[in-house]
């Protein structure tokens, strides 16, 4: 009796080491390829969000182009490059251009700045002090420049930071859409991994689930998409109204940054401040008031556009969306509603289960 107990332990200790070495060695290969995986898990996350964006229309121009996948992979890719590209190149030869012709002006001591009128300090709470720095920099930008050097300071070092994050996100986001061409192409395979996946962890719910990830990413980019070019035509004809210098590229600019999600406010402040400056008060005011409910309105759009088609209640959306921004950037702006709305189906799921 005391033998067979003994036996049985011993074996009980021998399968508990060997299953605790697979465990572990099943571990560490899983942490092993997160580490290798790790570099390229944002670009393969923008990937797949671009891909789903774009896959009904990769569709159509598939039946158009004779069913030839791989060129209508290519032109998209294309396409989408250009859209990225083109602009990032216009932005950088303007700020060089403009660099390349301030350098000397600063050096030699021809830069000028021409003085403010009188309006300026009128202006409540910051008109009096703005009026004396802006004529002090008129009259002599060295000593302006040094009244304010460690700010000065501050702003470089911030600026350079933000130059290398925004260069690391375009490049992040270039790769993403080269993915974005291959993913296309191999849609069907992907398909049918996503519901074996979604199978596996949730049963017959898995393709559910998987059309509830796809509605909800293609409605917040249809969202944050359609908020951005309202927003943007918005602030462009408040700029056409006012006769506001270069205002298509203006217009272009809040497009831009209401698509990233930090919105037109940055482009309307200082066009605020220019009409304050030549315009007459009573239209200043109203331009101001054009600039807070264009920079506001998107709290009210974007759960209406975001949720629109979506048989997940807006609201969860919605927090998700911000959720998401919070906690992890703009990428969560796709992943969090995701989350979010698969988690709100697993909990109907067990609380009415049996009633469906």
């Amino acid at each position: 009796m005391n033998t067979q107990t003994t036996t049985d332990n011993t074996d009980f200790t021998k399968k508990s080491v060997e299953t605790t070495i697979k465990l572990g060695m099943i571990l560490s290969l899983f942490v092993w390829c997160f580490y290798i995986v790790q570099p390229f898990i944002v670009p393969l996350a923008w990937a797949l969000i671009i891909t789903i964006c774009i896959h009904p229309a990769y569709r159509r121009l598939i039946i158009l182009l004779g069913g030839r996948q791989k060129l209508t992979a290519v032109l998209m890719v294309c396409t989408l490059l250009l859209i990225i590209v083109v602009p990032c190149i216009i932005l950088g030869s303007i700020i060089a251009h403009n660099v390349e012709d301030l350098a000397p002006k600063l050096l030699d001591g021809t830069f000028t700045i021409p003085l403010p009128t009188e309006k300026v300090a009128a202006w409540p709470l910051i008109g009096e002090s703005l009026f004396k720095y802006w004529t002090l920099a008129s009259t002599n930008v060295v000593e302006a420049l040094q009244q304010i050097a460690p700010q000065i300071k501050i702003f470089g070092k911030w600026l350079l930071a933000s130059s290398f994050s925004l260069t690391m996100s375009v490049l992040q986001l270039v790769l993403a859409i080269i993915i974005s061409g291959i993913l296309l192409i191999n849609a069907d395979s992907g398909k049918s991994l996503a519901e074996a996946i979604g199978k596996r962890f949730v049963g017959e719910k898995g393709q559910e689930f998987q059309q509830i990830s796809q509605e909800t990413i293609r409605g917040v980019a249809t969202g944050i998409l359609g908020v951005a070019l309202i927003q943007s035509l918005l602030a462009g004809l408040g700029f056409v109204v006012a006769d506001v210098p270069s205002a298509g590229l203006l217009t272009l600019a809040c497009f831009f940054l209401a698509v990233i999600q930090l919105g037109p406010s940055f482009i309307m402040l200082p066009v605020t401040i220019y009409i304050f400056s030549c315009h007459d008060t009573a239209f200043s005011l109203v331009f101001t008031a054009w600039a807070i409910f264009v920079g506001l309105i998107d709290n009210v759009l974007k759960p209406l556009l975001m949720g629109r088609g979506s048989r997940i209640p807006i609201v969860i959306i919605f927090i998700g969306v911000i959720g998401g921004m919070i906690f992890s950037g703009i990428i969560g702006l796709f992943v969090g509603p995701v989350v979010l709305a698969l988690g709100y189906e697993l909990f109907r799921a067990w609380v009415f289960e049996g009633e469906e």
